[in-house]
């Protein structure tokens, strides 16, 4: 299923793609998290209501806003062979690296990207696993991805003067409206083969990043088992998988983002995310 938050007759509800519409699953949970915390029994019955009811809105007549607001999101550092030759400054990782976006930072499609006090706004596509059930420290292999609700697609906004400036990255990853989500959230059985999926970056039109996980240096059970090592994940938390090569830091000459731009950022079986910048 793919699964979307959205505005419709003056209320926010949520509900799956059915036949180029939205069928409501408000009456099986009231919100997207709440479906996710459900587990298996409300996932069976929201399939049953999508199997056997009419789309109530069509897409093009509904706003979609963000999915859900997260209680974790850790984001994957350098977790691409081609980010990491094109960064003059890395190594080759070793083991996954990780930073936190915060809930406070989350906007949803065609909201604003605000400048705000960086003179140095990047992009980055990711690739964005939401877990779906409770994962205590030390779980690892096939447990992990069986708890894995589905997927969805953040863009890693950042602030590269902020963020290398005496290693701000957590300053340099949270500014305000620097978490885009969306545009939805797809089950995990839509996409048998996270690790083989396209992603792209377009600003203004002209492509920056094309990319795909083939390209992961840590595949899903590896990346996300490390975040495992260290603390437990929820059902709703997002891990992503790092961008691939081409953010606008390590273009010749360096592309950053302005007011008045728009950036789209797009992963095959998932859709795209578009955004605008203001000052």
């Amino acid at each position: 299923m793919k699964l979307y938050t959205y505005e419709a007759d003056g209320k926010t509800l949520f509900g799956a793609e059915k036949d180029g519409g939205l069928v409501d699953l408000t009456g099986v949970a009231p919100d997207l998290l709440s479906l996710i915390r459900g587990g298996e029994a409300k996932l069976e019955e929201a399939r049953g209501v999508l199997r056997d009811s009419a789309p109530r809105h069509r897409l093009s007549e509904v706003r979609i806003r963000v999915p859900m607001r997260p209680g974790k999101i850790l984001c994957s550092g350098v977790n691409y062979t081609a980010h990491a030759l094109e960064n003059p400054n890395a190594k080759m990782p070793t083991e996954p690296f990780f930073f936190a976006k915060l809930p406070s930072s989350v906007i949803g499609p065609g909201e604003a990207i605000r400048k705000g006090v960086t003179e140095q706004l990047d992009y980055e596509v990711e690739f964005s696993v939401v877990i779906g059930k409770p994962l205590a420290v030390g779980t690892a292999g096939e447990a992990v991805m069986d708890a894995i609700f589905g997927y969805t697609l953040l863009n890693d906004v950042s602030a590269r003067d902020v963020q290398f400036k005496d290693n701000q990255i957590t300053l340099g990853k949270n500014l305000e409206t620097f978490a885009p989500i969306a545009p939805g959230i797809v089950t995990k059985d839509e996409i048998p083969a996270p690790n083989n999926v396209a992603l792209r970056t377009t600003l203004n039109g002209k492509v920056l990043q094309d990319g795909s996980t083939s390209d992961w240096l840590f595949k899903l059970p590896v990346l996300v088992g490390h975040v495992l090592k260290y603390m437990p994940l929820e059902p709703g938390d997002i891990v992503t998988t790092g961008t691939p090569a081409g953010v606008g830091l390590f273009q010749q000459p360096q592309v950053f983002m302005k007011p008045g731009d728009v950036v789209i950022i797009e992963a095959e079986g998932i859709g795209r995310l578009e955004n605008p910048v203001v000052a």
